[in-house]
């Protein structure tokens, strides 16, 4: 643990580390963004199904960024303590790789809120993998969901923060 990391108060810890919400009442609205990621991996041939539609339950990618917006907009349901917030608006894109053989979530929320949007870009990305993996699941039971993590904050007084490229073991 480094020095800044040791002198660190957990936000929705109490002195006594009772679990509370934060108040945000006195924080100034403003332009917030949160962009996330995070992957399904599988077998070639379950990608080549999504690749050409052919999966037996329909329209993978399709139905997965529906989900994918559904829960985001349902976040504050789904997390304890975390602040409910109108979303301006909510993307999810997929992209194929090949050579990982793997679908690369990523999302893009923006709200005018108290309180940064990152916790709804994840849980679109995380029920969006989900989502793959329910209609994918009766061909390719070995799928892989992860390294859902935020890629880039804005707004609010912490300022900027863009995640480093992610790096392979």
């Amino acid at each position: 643990m480094d020095e800044k990391t040791a002198d660190y108060r957990l936000s929705h810890t109490d002195e006594e580390g009772t679990a509370h919400m934060v108040d945000v009442t006195a924080k100034p609205i403003t332009a917030r963004v949160a962009e996330a990621e995070g992957t399904v991996s599988m077998s070639p041939a379950t990608l080549e199904l999504v690749r050409s539609n052919a999966a037996a339950k329909g329209d993978v990618l399709g139905v997965a960024r529906v989900a994918g917006i559904m829960a985001a907009k349902k976040t504050s349901e789904l997390i304890p303590l975390c602040h409910g917030l109108p979303l301006d608006h909510l993307d999810l894109t997929f992209e194929l790789d090949d050579r990982e053989s793997a679908v690369t979530i990523r999302s893009v929320a923006r709200t005018q809120a108290r309180t940064g949007v990152e916790m709804e870009a994840m849980t679109a990305v995380a029920i969006a993998g989900l989502t793959i993996y329910d209609m994918l699941k009766a061909v390719d039971r070995a799928m892989v969901i992860g390294d859902i993590r935020v890629t880039l904050k804005s707004g609010g007084r912490s300022g900027v923060y863009r995640a480093t490229p992610a790096h392979t073991p």
